[in-house]
């Protein structure tokens, strides 16, 4: 079942594949960037960052010797930032330790920091031709479809058995298009809801298709509530200029500019989270009212609140991470998303 599998899905992938920007190209690198950019991410969303990102750090001699915060700046909007560092982290570790080139292999792939065993195994497939499985979400389910795996196969013996199948399917000859058909398959046919089964190259194959409920494979698992969590920040303006910090290094949105302020614990209300933040930095600021609201959903947790006027009645010496950004600043730092939103609906 094996190569007739492989055979079919090589055929409809080199018949229906979309033509995409990382797909052109052979470059160790730029297949790595994609692979690392386009987690979690909709390829239609993604791809302007890709073009953009690779612009900005052609080669990884470029990305390496870029700070964080300007990688950060050319990611702000995707979201998951780690992956950002992580990215320039594993450039970092290719110059000092490969001589510049990225690892050839699978082992060498997955040794650099923050590179998985998807993303190793894709780069290896795909750029150096080593027969190894590169499984995301989209081919997880195909594969749970077409071989009927239950149970939970993220972690654990069901991880075990899916790569045990997913390594045992990958040809010697071409084992990067067999990854990205694949893929592809899963991202365009054997979609989650609503399956085209149809015009599937391996339903013939597929054991879900045969047992005529395709969506009962892969088994969902119980969704837990996201939390919702209050948060309060501050917009304070002096002459032309917006007070700004830096979060931590570490945790949510870490290392992006962000106006004062952050989430508010159940016992304390936003003017004193507000009030606190301020004079953590050594200003002295007026509470105003509401200017506008925060409603934002990451992964985990919910943010929901508001962002205050601050009145500021001089401009405080700051401390370091925490700046008067004036227009200039704000084009060249990374901010939290939302925050910038909030400037511009405030023309700054």
């Amino acid at each position: 079942m094996s190569s007739e599998l492989s055979d079919s899905l090589t055929i409809w992938y080199r018949e229906n594949r979309r033509d995409l920007a990382f797909r052109r190209t052979r470059d160790p690198y730029a297949i790595l960037v994609a692979e690392v950019l386009l987690q979690r991410t909709r390829i239609a969303s993604g791809l302007p960052y890709f073009e953009r990102f690779m612009a900005r750090f052609p080669t990884v001699a470029d990305l390496a010797a870029a700070s964080e915060e300007e990688v950060l700046k050319a990611w702000e909007g995707l979201g998951f930032y780690g992956r950002a560092r992580n990215l320039r982290r594993a450039a970092k570790a290719v110059m000092r330790d490969h001589g510049g080139r990225i690892p050839g292999t699978f082992s060498g792939l997955r040794g650099l920091p923050g590179i998985g065993d998807y993303t190793a195994g894709a780069v290896a497939s795909i750029a150096f031709g080593e027969a190894v499985p590169a499984i995301d979400g989209n081919a997880a389910r195909v594969l749970a479809r077409v071989f009927r795996l239950g149970g939970d196969f993220t972690r654990g013996e069901g991880r075990r058995r899916l790569m045990a199948i997913a390594s045992s399917l990958v040809p010697a000859m071409e084992p990067g298009t067999h990854n990205q058909a694949l893929m592809e398959l899963g991202s365009t046919v054997c979609r989650p809801k609503a399956p085209r089964c149809p015009a599937c190259p391996v339903h013939s194959l597929c054991g879900a298709f045969a047992e005529g409920r395709p969506e009962a494979y892969p088994e969902r698992r119980e969704q837990k509530p996201v939390p919702i969590v209050r948060v309060a920040f501050a917009l304070a303006e002096r002459e032309g200029r917006v007070l700004l910090v830096r979060r931590p290094a570490d945790g949510l949105l870490a290392g992006l500019w962000a106006l004062p302020g952050g989430e508010v614990p159940p016992q304390e209300s936003e003017t004193t989270v507000l009030r606190k933040a301020l004079r953590g930095i050594g200003v002295k600021a007026r509470l105003g009212g509401a200017i506008g609201t925060v409603r934002h959903t990451f992964s985990h947790r919910q943010w929901t609140g508001h962002v205050l006027r601050a009145h500021v009645p001089a401009m405080a010496r700051l401390p370091e991470g925490a700046i008067w950004a004036g227009p200039k600043d704000l084009r060249r730092l990374p901010l939290v998303p939302l925050h910038r939103r909030v400037l511009e609906q405030s023309r700054l």
